[in-house]
């Protein structure tokens, strides 16, 4: 396992374990894909409600709180595939 994916997974699980609904996956192009579900973060790239998929710096920023999930979505520097409501609750989780 990558030390980034590793550190995604550690930043993500208390942010997801029993707060989120559904599933969702975070597809960091080169690394991997990080799982969240309401038991936390895992390393999968099973399927999922809602995929995001960004570079790692694109979701490093948005989990800084120096890049709007919004933005980076409307300008293309991330992509959302499945259900758009639910990437609005993703985004609302990476960015607390």
């Amino acid at each position: 396992m990558s030390p980034i994916l590793t550190e995604f997974v550690e930043t993500l699980h208390p942010k997801a374990a029993g707060i989120i609904k559904g599933t969702a996956r975070l597809d960091i192009t080169g690394e991997g894909s990080v799982f969240l579900d309401d038991t936390g973060a895992s390393l999968s790239d099973a399927e999922a409600d809602v995929a995001l998929k960004a570079s790692e710096a694109v979701f490093r920023a948005i989990l800084s709180g120096d890049q709007n999930p919004m933005t980076a979505y409307m300008t293309g520097k991330l992509k959302v595939d499945g259900n758009a409501m639910r990437a609005l609750k993703i985004s609302e989780l990476l960015t607390a």
